[in-house]
């Protein structure tokens, strides 16, 4: 391997770490200045090495080192009773006819199950899974952002879903977090946290959903101004420094029962 394609290679990895460990092609290529083909030929090689994983129309780092996420369904499954705690809880604030945004976060995933039996919602979302569980149900109507599906998480990300996410003006916002800490909410995703931080502007009340392990993780993409978050839903009380930064933020923590 020359010299060149180990230097571009480093810039790869180096861009994805600072996007948070996952980008498309065209995002990569735009970000450094070179053609699809030049990225893609240099993410086989750091495929073959087990740098990064290829997706459908994107990649993401893997192994030692990496900042990127499980896949969804891995998600999915972590922390199931926390998440259906949190989520029934997030359906009981939610009153029938209200309209929402819903993001493509597991435990947002878990709320859309428990939204089931609410009539006449008005959904919002870029969750291919959310649409499918809501919509042609108690008269809801649905309404789901365009653009190409990702592969590893069923979610549309890009110009086109944002630009038709921002038609909506919603009266609540719910929201998931890969890490929280007294510095804010954080994800893994720089699309998921673009996406986010768009919904949370065009809601009304902006509610963020995450189970206790989340707290004092740290995830490098910052969703936004935590002032933004009008209550935080968990299962367990956060640590001490989190629970001041909310009553700075004027955040309101709200602890489920256990059932």
């Amino acid at each position: 391997m020359d010299m060149r394609s180990n230097h571009r290679q480093r810039e790869i990895v180096e861009q994805l770490h600072r996007s948070g460990g996952s980008m498309r092609i065209h995002a990569l290529a735009r970000a450094l200045s070179v053609t699809e083909e030049t990225v893609r030929r240099n993410l086989r090689s750091l495929a073959d090495g087990g740098v990064v994983e290829r997706m459908h129309g994107g990649v993401r780092l893997v192994g030692p080192g990496s900042t990127a996420e499980p896949d969804f369904q891995a998600r999915f499954r972590e922390n199931p009773a926390a998440k259906r705690r949190i989520a029934r809880h997030v359906a009981a604030m939610l009153p029938d006819e209200a309209s929402l945004f819903l993001d493509i976060g597991s435990t947002t995933a878990h709320i859309a199950d428990a939204l089931r039996d609410h009539r006449r919602l008005v959904v919002v979302t870029n969750s291919v899974y959310v649409a499918f569980r809501l919509a042609s149900r108690n008269e809801n109507r649905v309404f789901m952002a365009g653009g190409e599906l990702r592969a590893h998480d069923g979610g549309a990300f890009g110009a086109d879903a944002m630009g038709f996410a921002a038609n909506f003006n919603t009266d609540f916002a719910v929201l998931s977090s890969a890490g929280i800490t007294a510095n804010g909410f954080g994800l893994f995703d720089l699309e998921e946290a673009q996406f986010s931080r768009l919904i949370m502007k065009q809601a009304a009340t902006r509610i963020m959903a995450a189970d206790s392990s989340k707290f004092g993780r740290e995830a490098p993409v910052a969703i936004g101004a935590p002032e933004q978050v009008d209550f935080l839903i968990c299962d367990r009380a956060p640590p001490p420094e989190i629970a001041a930064a909310a009553a700075r933020w004027g955040t309101e923590i709200r602890i489920t029962e256990q059932q």
